[in-house]
Order: structure tokens, then sequence, then C-alpha cells
């Protein structure tokens, strides 16, 4: 059973974390709440689902802008053969959200145990605060950088910080 926006935000509440939830139309993708996001301050994100070879699961929270490097990822983190993005009825057994949902308050579900990985991008910390769906892509809700990695710990996770763009050390 998946939580409804309701009992997140009452964790946050619980957690003491504060937060700001906005309502707007839906939004699939990061360039369809372009305009809507501009009237919001702040990072927004957007977040992918992803499964190697092996059936690993990884959950990457990027900066909007950034362009994620899943290749120099998989390698970053061990990832057996290349990414995939996690089908959708995987998605809502696991995270408990439809496509265009996905959201690091998913790992408030129990079922989120089943990530191997919670990764989050450098470059959302360089903003605050940061804007995430409340497990609806209807409404979006800011809570400070910071406070995410201790709503994110608070449910069992322990995420790791990378720069997704270039997520492996430059050789030289």
């Amino acid at each position: 059973m998946s939580v409804t926006r309701l009992e997140l935000l009452k964790k946050l509440d619980s957690l003491g974390l504060a937060h700001h939830t906005v309502e707007h139309p839906p939004i699939f993708t990061v360039e369809e709440g372009a305009a809507i996001k501009a009237e919001m301050p702040g990072g927004h994100s957007k977040n992918l689902f992803l499964k190697d070879k092996k059936g690993n699961l990884a959950l990457a929270v990027a900066l909007s802008a950034t362009k994620v490097d899943l290749v120099g990822l998989g390698k970053a983190i061990g990832a057996k053969g290349r990414f995939s993005f996690g089908k959708p009825d995987l998605m809502m057994e696991i995270l408990g959200v439809t496509p265009g949902s996905v959201t690091p308050f998913c790992l408030i579900n129990p079922a989120s145990h089943h990530l191997q990985h919670v990764i989050f991008d450098k470059a959302l910390f360089e903003h605050d605060p940061v804007w995430f769906h409340p497990l609806e892509n209807t409404a979006s809700t800011s809570i400070a950088p910071q406070d995410i990695i201790h709503f994110a710990e608070s449910c069992g996770h322990t995420p790791k910080i990378i720069d997704l763009s270039q997520p492996l050390p430059a050789s030289g």
C-alpha cells in the first residue's frame, strides 16, 4: 500500500522539516513544467528510476538542468551492465507512484527498501529550497536541501551525493 500525500506531509511535520506545497496542473516532464517552475524560486529536480542488467534498482535525483551521465553513474556505483529505466509496473511496486510522479519523497514507501542506491546530484545542494512532487505530479513541495537527506535517512536509506553530470573522477 502506497503512502498518500497527506501522510507524507505529516511525516515531514513530525520530523520538524519545513516545507511548502504549491498546486499546479499535472507535470510529466521537466520541459512541461518549465513555465510553472519559473514562478517557484529554488532548484527543481528530475528523478530517474533505474535498473541494471542484474535487476539492481537505483533512484537518481538530479537538478533539472543536469545532463545525467548514466554510463558514468553505472560505473561509479558498480551497476551490472547498462542502466535502463524501470518499467511503470515496477515503479508502482517499489516507489508507489506512476511515471511523472517519481520523487525522493517515494522513499517513504516501505517497498523502496528494494532500492540498492539512492543518489542525489551535488548540483541540487547549490539551491535552497529544492522542489519535488509530493507523490503526485499535480503539486510541488519545497524543502531545504539538507532536509531531503535527513528525510531519506529517516526512511532507512543512506543516500550518496554525486556530481551526476560527471560521476567518475577525471583521469589524469
